[in-house]
């Protein structure tokens, strides 16, 4: 691994050569949201997870 160069850092940064301070999360401002929105979308997975069993289970029972 080696660092990037000047001209590297403008082409990910994605601000048109600037980086702006509140972008400066991989795009997310409120860092200390992550993990409840990582368990929000857990829990909506496995609501439809189990819906698509549960749709399937009775498809399958009839």
């Amino acid at each position: 691994m080696r660092l990037l160069n000047e001209q590297e850092m403008n082409i990910v940064c994605g601000a048109h050569g600037q980086c702006t301070p509140a972008n400066s999360y991989g795009g997310v401002t409120n860092p200390s949201s992550i993990g409840s929105d990582l368990i929000a979308i857990y829990e909506g997975l496995v609501f439809a997870t189990s819906h698509v069993i549960e749709r399937v289970a009775n498809g399958l029972s009839r």
